[in-house]
Formats: structure tokens, C-alpha cells, sequence
């Protein structure tokens, strides 16, 4: 193992977004779950089984396209909506309608509280970088680019795949590996030879089905047992744990 907690001959380092980089989770958890219980409020038959923002949130939307996430939730709940387009507006009863009510609310909380990094990620960072390691932002949000230039940390990164790119290049978002695998491609780096970063039980689905050499579970919300079940190698509850700059 290197000083980072890497295995030996793991060039580059593929990084997941909200609650790897940044705070965002738990803005994302509770836009989901104003989303979701106003609509099941109004759907008959639903209104006991309201969205749990944390079991729900990890099992069916963490880590997935917008759309994916309702689709999935949804299903849970035995409801099926008309798929509608990505330009439906927020009070449309459709799946992009309801897609885009929870970025319209995602969007509201980080303009009025802002966005925070994790600090002991920012000095692994620091310490992948230094170590001449290869570097990748891998999110299936659409508004990657400038949540990381909310937090100055744009420049940590030497590849982009987020939800605007893999929308372009057509890549199906986790738990498929696709994301991770175009990030690896365009760092010139084998997945063997990556580690991939992920909180999310379908981010760690997306880490073994690629054949990635590395996948570090990030526990932030108690789910240690969960993400080894989906393929974590380690999990950690901080980036610092594994080494590097403290």
C-alpha cells in the first residue's frame, strides 16, 4: 500500500461529488424528500409511506441521474408517471417534472446556505496531486462545475464526466459503471489502475462493475456494512484516514 492507502500501481484517482467532495448530500437528501412528499401527499393511497431521507435516499436516488432517481423511488411505492422531457416544468406530474422540482430546490438551499468542502478530502487531494497521481470528478449532477467552483476546487481536477457530459456522450449513471469507466478513458489509465471514491451504494455497484483496482466507501450517514456489501475494498468515514497531507 502507497501513503494514500492506495494499492501499489493505482495511477489515478476517480472522485464522486456530493458527500465525497462536498457537503451536498444532505442538501440533495432533503430536496428529494420535500420533492417526493409533497407529490405523495397529494397521490392517493400514499401518504403513509412518505420518503425516508436517509434509507430512501440511499437505496433509490443517491449517486443516480435525477430522472433515475425518481423512476426508482417511485417503483418503490408501485406509482408510474409519463416519462415527460428534460425542459418539463417543476409542477408537471411526470418523471423530468418531478426531476426538476428537486434541482429547483437543490438550488434554492445552496444559494441561500452555500456549499461546504470536506476538509480532510481537500488535503487528500492535495496529497493525490502531489503524488503525480491522475485526477477525475465523476457526478451524475448536472451542476458539478459549479458546485466545485463554489468550494475552489475546480483545479484539483484533470477530468470532468458529470451529468452535462454524460447527458452529451449518452452514458447510462450509476449503479452503471459507464461514467467511471469514459473518466478513466480519458485519463489514458486502465480501471484497473484507478481507484474509484463513492458514498453511495450505487456508486460502489458502479466501482465492481467496472473491474476498478480500488473502491473507498465514504460512510458519512452510518452505512458501513452497505457499502461493503456493494463492493467496497475499504470503507472510511474521512478521506484522511487513508493518509496523505494532514
Amino acid at each position: 500500500m502507497t501513503q494514500l492507502g492506495l494499492p501499489d500501481g493505482i495511477q489515478a484517482c476517480l472522485f464522486d461529488l456530493d458527500g465525497v467532495v462536498t457537503k451536498t448530500a444532505v442538501l440533495h437528501a432533503a430536496a428529494w424528500k420535500e420533492t417526493f412528499d409533497a407529490f405523495l401527499r397529494s397521490h392517493e393511497g400514499a401518504q403513509e409511506r412518505l420518503f425516508d431521507a436517509v434509507a430512501d435516499y440511499d437505496e433509490y436516488v443517491d449517486g443516480r441521474p435525477r430522472a433515475d432517481g425518481v423512476r426508482a423511488f417511485l417503483d418503490s411505492r408501485g406509482i408510474r408517471l409519463p416519462e415527460g422531457s428534460p425542459d418539463d416544468p417543476p409542477d408537471a406530474l411526470t418523471v423530468n417534472g418531478l426531476g426538476n422540482r428537486k434541482n429547483e430546490l437543490l438550488l434554492e438551499r445552496i444559494r441561500t446556505g452555500g456549499v461546504e468542502a470536506y476538509e480532510g478530502t481537500l488535503r487528500y487531494l492535495e496529497a493525490v496531486r502531489a503524488e503525480g497521481l491522475r485526477t477525475a470528478i465523476v457526478s451524475s449532477s448536472a451542476n458539478c462545475r459549479d458546485v466545485l467552483r463554489a468550494v475552489d476546487a475546480e483545479h484539483f481536477f484533470d477530468v470532468r464526466i458529470d451529468g452535462v457530459v454524460a447527458a452529451e456522450r449518452e452514458l447510462p449513471g450509476k449503479p452503471h459503471p459507464d461514467t467511471f469507466l469514459a473518466a478513466a478513458h480519458d485519463l489514458r489509465v486502465e480501471p484497473s489502475r484507478a481507484a474509484v471514491f463513492e458514498d453511495a451504494q450505487a456508486g460502489m455497484d458502479a466501482g465492481r462493475a467496472g473491474g476498478f483496482g480500488f473502491v473507498v466507501g465514504l460512510d458519512r450517514v452510518g452505512q458501513r456494512d452497505a457499502l461493503y456489501a456493494h463492493g467496497a475494498s475499504v470503507v472510511v468515514e474521512d478521506l484522511a484516514e487513508l493518509g496523505g497531507k494532514r
